[in-house]
């Protein structure tokens, strides 16, 4: 712009110095001039144009610049959510891992448990069988018809017959259960620390007697009778022994036929031990948690401090 603004007033000075200029040469002299207006204005428009792209382009860039400030900020949020997410993760698959190594725990806990159980019925049934051949080693084989001897858990029931036992609808003892009873008795002596029950039990015919109003009367009387001669003629400790009356309502059989009166017709004797005493039978009882978990800590102490 000043530089037309400089041959303007260039033009203007030949002008005016010059009188002697001829018109035609005054004439190319103003065209000039006027190219030099015209060109101005071109300029100026130009100028214009450019300032007005300028301020365009500045906006863009603004423009562009939140929209790249929104996106990190938008990065930045999910970087963060991401470093939650790993951490809740990482946390879960630790969690995870120790409930796994606790369930494994567990699971060998229970093996060993079962495994100690297997053992002691295994035991428990070896006790069953040598007690069984020992309680009936000294009966005959016609005793044994009228005696039944089972082992369950430690426990000896030895189960006879009320016609061997007693005179019909009587609780007097017969002299024929002398024998039988003797090795009875020598069987509860076998085992002095064990405790004697003797249970009676009938069949459901209705009695009545002098002195035996019912069958509750006469099963109790019948076990009265067999623990009393336990004490009084062959020597078992009476603080050991027991008796209950079981009446018509402990069946092993149906009422409705004679056999099945027969046998419920019955006395039975339960040689029972006490626990400590069975847990000694089968050596060693099962051991819990509690017992187990202070030997558990005292040997990972001691492999650690071999390490």
């Amino acid at each position: 712009m000043k530089t037309i603004k400089y041959m303007m007033m260039a033009a203007v000075a030949t002008l005016a110095l010059g009188s002697c200029v001829s018109k035609k040469e005054y004439l190319a002299v103003q065209q000039q001039l006027q190219e030099c207006r015209n060109g101005g204005m071109s300029l100026g428009k130009k100028y214009s144009d450019a300032q007005i792209q300028l301020a365009e382009f500045k906006t863009k860039t603004e423009n562009l610049q939140h929209m790249l400030d929104d996106k990190n900020a938008l990065i930045k949020e999910k970087n963060e959510a991401l470093q939650i997410m790993q951490k809740t993760l990482d946390q879960s698959i630790y969690q995870g891992g120790a409930n796994i190594s606790k369930l494994v725990d567990e699971i060998n806990s229970s093996n060993k448990y079962i495994q100690q159980l297997v053992e002691a019925k295994s035991k428990s049934d070896s006790l069953n069988v040598a007690l069984t051949n020992n309680l009936t080693r000294s009966l005959s084989r016609e005793e044994l018809k009228d005696v039944d001897i089972q082992v369950l858990k430690g426990v000896v029931y030895i189960s006879l017959n009320d016609n061997m036992l007693y005179k019909s609808g009587s609780y007097e003892i017969s002299p024929k259960a002398g024998e039988t009873l003797s090795k009875i008795a020598k069987i509860s002596t076998d085992y002095d620390d064990y405790e004697v029950l003797v249970e009676g039990n009938t069949d459901n015919v209705p009695i009545s007697r002098t002195n035996i109003r019912n069958n509750w009367d006469l099963s109790a009387l019948r076990a009265s009778s067999v623990v009393q001669e336990l004490q009084t003629k062959y020597g078992v400790n009476p603080s050991r022994l027991s008796a209950a009356g079981r009446g018509e309502y402990n069946t092993v059989a149906d009422n409705d036929t004679p056999e099945g009166r027969a046998k419920n017709r019955r006395t039975q004797i339960i040689i029972t031990p006490k626990l400590d005493q069975f847990l000694e039978l089968i050596d060693k009882a099962p051991a819990t948690d509690e017992e187990t978990a202070p030997a558990a800590e005292a040997e990972a102490a001691t492999e650690a401090t071999q390490e």
